[in-house]
């Protein structure tokens, strides 16, 4: 069994390149995967091993950086590694935004998933899905509206076209991006900004299905693709040709080919693609054949 565990931290960070090399070398020692992203105004990510693994990486970052609690974290298991590799990238902003949190961040706008469904019945309110949109058509809550924003750099135009006067309920998948669109809108001058604490990651994990307003599944950027309440794998599956998700009914469409295109991307692909593609799945089968792991392959 693995643990899959995210997290965010925004406080003011130095010596950002001798501590990505101290952590690529504990991933490796530890056997730990997924991806970090370290900035000077913080640290973000997503990784996957066993839990006493996990756990020695959480002492190992906080005493890294400094750190005594994480804005945000959640832990869920899965009974396969979902990260092919680890990754620990530099970058400006933790999420790409022109906005940098340099202070501590205010907590009275995060309402928990018990008060979320309250909060977004009311028909003031604006439910707002801050991610793109290829996670919102895998699933999201009655009455939000997604502004179709493809760059996260993009969205500042949007936000700044939205009503002052009603309540503005904003969620993403784990609530960095919300942190961050928050600020944003505060220095717009916005009063009434509200955010799912912990994200729908939280959401699905304390809320029942019969009390959920969510629907759908959660997109998530690892090998489970889609998780369900009580964070369960999902039903997605991804597709090989243009790294987007999958649905049961999209492969049973004639545009579906395992491996290699979905309805999405059939039309899209040049011949070389889609011969590369299948040459990929023929090694994926053949390994699976022989009992032997592939790199593109699921490992259960």
């Amino acid at each position: 069994m693995f643990h899959v565990f995210g997290f965010y931290k925004f406080k003011k960070l130095k010596n950002l390149i001798n501590n990505k090399k101290v952590l690529q070398v504990f991933f490796i020692k530890n056997n730990i995967r997924g991806t970090i992203i370290i900035s000077s105004e913080g640290v973000n990510g997503t990784i996957s091993a066993k839990p006493k693994n996990i756990l020695k990486f959480k002492n190992k970052i906080k005493n890294l950086f400094k750190i005594s609690n994480f804005n945000s974290e959640n832990t869920s298991k899965c009974k396969f590694q979902t990260f092919h590799r680890a990754k620990i990238k530099i970058k400006k902003e933790l999420v790409p935004l022109g906005v940098k949190i340099l202070s501590k961040i205010k907590k009275d706008n995060h309402v928990d998933p018990l008060k979320w469904n309250t909060l977004i019945n009311d028909n003031n309110t604006i439910v707002l899905d801050s991610r793109k949109p290829f996670e919102h058509e895998v699933g999201t809550f009655k009455k939000a509206i997604n502004p179709k924003v493809h760059h996260f750099r993009e969205f500042p135009e949007y936000l700044d076209k939205l009503d002052k006067k009603k309540p503005i309920a904003m969620f993403c998948t784990g609530g960095i991006r919300c942190e961050k669109a928050s600020v944003y809108l505060e220095k717009k001058g916005f009063k009434n900004i509200f955010q799912l604490k912990g994200g729908i990651l939280n959401y699905l994990k304390k809320i029942k299905k019969k009390n959920s307003l969510w629907i759908g599944e959660c997109f998530v950027f690892d090998n489970r693709v889609s998780v369900k309440h009580d964070l369960t794998v999902g039903s997605y599956s991804m597709c090989s040709g243009c790294r987007k998700p999958l649905s049961l009914k999209d492969k049973i469409s004639r545009k579906y080919e395992e491996g290699v295109s979905c309805p999405r991307c059939h039309g899209k692909l040049s011949r070389t693609q889609k011969a590369r593609f299948r040459m990929r799945q023929k090694q994926i089968n053949l390994a699976k054949k022989a009992g032997k792991k592939h790199i593109f392959q699921k490992e259960f």
